[in-house]
């Protein structure tokens, strides 16, 4: 407990005074968390999850889950130019016929998670989802590390969030042999999307940094369920982004499941990670009794729900050469425009092997 307090009084000391270099986490970590980074940021090609792409056409439920909900701020309609537009229809292969306005929602007293791109669009696409059941393949939700789970839950029963099942309490081994608590919920978001509350207890570091004052986090962490594909999704994050696989797990399903699923089900629990990073990272789930459910639509852009992720990279003509090396299909050459809220950028965007959506783009001056 006393080396919880100091952890979080540094992140005090460092919020107030930001002369001040953060705490080592990775250092601080290392000891008793198996998710703690092994690997030296300055070395990852390719930087942490920065932007999930939500579609929707239902702006006040997505205000009301994940404003009113998880605590973001909800920044637009973003003005967007005709030749802006045109250039990202090309990106992000949305056809003419469909326009939208563009939000964001952000955590700004936390800098550094992900941040939310919400295409509110004029046209009701289809849904890539038909339903919450968690075997449905493709872009499963979005996590929200936080310090208070029992409120949170809570907060967003109160407000008429449905679940996939109520709050689960289970235990997880730290590399000494202990364990530790963890809290989690899995809410039921617009556009079949989810939003998972999480908090982990006994002493341990949350998955991401949190806002002291609220203590809520997040968006921390994307997730994805996929089946008999994991190794060939897993390779092209990794040989073609230059990401780490940093846990490789084989689990059951325990009595009580947050994802309300059946006791004893075999999974494969997998989390991607840029090189050195401690969140932005990447969840897939397979689960190994050869049952899931496919989309009925190309699980991307335009249609609704989470349909592309958006990484950083210091690199692009190493991720373009890797894209061409490993025969992956390119949505769209880079291109270098003024992105309404990426700034100034190369962008490229790329088909992982599921059909899911990639934007990967590096900073121009």
């Amino acid at each position: 407990m006393k080396k919880y307090f100091n952890l979080i009084w540094c992140f005090c000391l460092f919020a107030c005074n930001p002369t001040i270099p953060p705490p080592n986490l990775a250092a601080v970590r290392s000891v008793t968390d198996s998710l703690a980074p092994r690997t030296n940021p300055d070395s990852a090609i390719t930087q942490p999850l920065h932007t999930v792409t939500i579609a929707t056409n239902h702006l006040d439920s997505c205000r009301r889950f994940y404003e009113q909900g998880f605590g973001l701020t909800l920044s637009g309609p973003i003005r967007v130019t005709e030749a802006q537009k045109k250039i990202q229809r090309k990106l992000w292969n949305i056809p003419e016929s469909i326009d939208w306005q563009l939000f964001t929602l952000t955590r700004p007293s936390v800098p550094g998670l992900i941040q939310i791109r919400l295409l509110v669009l004029d046209t009701p696409t289809p849904t890539i989802h038909q339903s919450y059941h968690p075997r449905e393949l493709g872009a499963f939700g979005l996590g929200f590390p936080n310090a208070s789970q029992i409120k949170l839950d809570s907060t967003m029963r109160q407000q008429g969030w449905s679940t996939l099942a109520p709050m689960q309490t289970y235990a997880l081994p730290r590399p000494d042999g202990t364990q530790y608590p963890c809290f989690e919920t899995i809410y039921n978001a617009p556009d079949f999307v989810h939003g998972v509350g999480i908090e982990r207890g006994g002493g341990m570091s949350q998955l991401s940094p949190i806002d002291l004052n609220t203590q809520m986090g997040g968006p921390s962490y994307a997730s994805q369920i996929v089946t008999s594909q994991m190794d060939t999704n897993l390779n092209f994050y990794t040989a073609v982004l230059g990401l780490e696989l940093r846990a490789d797990r084989h689990w059951k399903t325990g009595s009580g499941s947050a994802l309300g699923l059946d006791t004893g089900i075999p999974f494969r629990f997998s989390l991607i990670y840029s090189q050195g990073a401690q969140s932005g990272h990447l969840l897939f789930l397979d689960f190994k009794d050869g049952i899931s459910i496919p989309t009925k639509v190309p699980p991307r852009l335009p249609n609704r729900g989470i349909g592309m992720w958006s990484f950083p990279t210091k690199n692009m003509a190493r991720i373009y050469q890797n894209a061409l090396d490993k025969k992956v299909k390119i949505i769209h050459l880079p291109v270098t425009y003024e992105s309404p809220d990426l700034g100034k950028a190369a962008v490229m965007t790329l088909l992982a092997p599921n059909g899911f959506l990639i934007e990967v783009f590096e900073k121009r001056k």
